[in-house]
């Protein structure tokens, strides 16, 4: 005799569900980065091996390598600084996805409230990522 039990999908899209993959979003996106300047910082570290350094001096980084472009340029050309710098990003950026995940995830699960949490804060976020550069 069938039972008439509404079935439950086991991959239904819920808050447990949600939780998780914001946890592993942050996870990975933080082990990422942490990769990422590592491998730079390895590479720094053998590139200025035999340097002394100078801590009278101060020697500011140009003002171009601090756009993205030049940084992904650095970046392809193998520069070790432009690694760090793209692994910082990384991790600045990694919130910043999160709160993408929540909007996306708050519109599937059709909760108008939380979706527009999500975009004030996504908006916070992006306008002082934006005006302080």
């Amino acid at each position: 005799m069938a039972e008439d039990k509404p079935r439950v999908h086991a991959e239904a899209f819920d808050d447990a569900r949600m939780e998780v993959i914001m946890g592993r979003l942050l996870q990975v996106g933080v082990l990422l980065a942490a990769t990422v300047v590592l491998a730079g910082g390895v590479m720094y570290m053998i590139a200025h091996a035999g340097e002394r350094s100078n801590y009278r001096v101060f020697t500011a980084v140009p003002i171009e390598v601090r756009h993205p472009a030049a940084m992904l340029r650095g970046t392809a050309r193998g520069d070790a600084g432009a690694i760090v710098e793209l692994g910082i990003l990384l991790l600045v950026a990694t919130p910043i996805c999160r709160v993408m995940f929540a909007v996306i995830a708050f519109a599937v699960e059709r909760d108008r409230l939380y979706v527009a949490i999500s975009l004030a804060v996504l908006a916070v976020l992006l306008f002082g990522m934006f005006r302080a550069g």
